[in-house]
């Protein structure tokens, strides 16, 4: 048999516009669109990750402290060495030895400041993240530490004597836990204790927020 002739009634195969429609994943919006913590804080995102030194001069503020410590040590070395030396054969009497074995006491702990105060400056270091506050530091053993903010109370800036006389200031960020432990971060300038408070204080409230949510 023959095949029936073409009436032009058989329909046309669908277009491939009209196939499927696309996915909500391809016409939607982009999750990496979402403003991030530091957006939502008004923070220019450009300073969040960065890591950051603390001022040159907070090394004279601890070499400062340690020779403060060292002569306090030298003295009440000296004193013991003074009363050994006249009640005990241990050490030479008089206050000419008494006072060679308080000066190397302090010479040898403020030499060990001061080494201490240089490498002690270069191990510090502090990153404002997105979610956390960061801080590594440390001579002889190396101490990083995290701070997420939805833990951080409240942050508060001091200024000790020989701070305000150095141009230095010290934030202090107190976090809720079961130690009530606070994090320092020493050897800022005024206006940068200041600008780093402000950050945190926004970041601390942004993720608030949005753990709430």
């Amino acid at each position: 048999m023959s095949d029936p002739p073409d009436d032009g009634t058989a329909e046309d195969p669908p277009s491939a516009s009209m196939a499927e429609p696309s996915s909500p994943s391809e016409s939607g919006p982009d999750a990496d669109d979402q403003p991030s913590v530091a957006a939502e804080a008004g923070i220019d995102e450009s300073v969040v990750g960065v890591p950051h030194e603390l001022a040159s001069t907070v090394r004279l503020q601890w070499i400062v402290g340690s020779t403060i410590g060292a002569l306090v040590a030298g003295v009440v070395l000296g004193v013991i060495a003074y009363f050994v030396g006249t009640r005990t054969d241990l050490l030479a009497p008089g206050i000419e030895s008494a006072a060679r074995i308080g000066i190397a006491v302090f010479a040898l702990f403020a030499l060990f400041g001061v080494v201490r105060a240089v490498l002690l400056y270069r191990s510090w270091e502090y990153v404002v993240r997105a979610d956390s506050l960061f801080l590594s530091r440390g001579v002889f053993t190396r101490v990083r530490t995290v701070v997420p903010y939805v833990r951080v109370q409240h942050i508060d800036t001091t200024r000790s004597p020989l701070e305000r006389l150095l141009g230095l200031s010290t934030l202090v960020v107190y976090t809720a836990g079961s130690r009530g432990a606070d994090v320092t971060i020493p050897g800022l300038t005024p206006d940068r204790a200041s600008t780093l408070q402000e950050r945190l204080e926004r970041l601390t409230t942004e993720s608030e927020e949005e753990d709430a949510v």
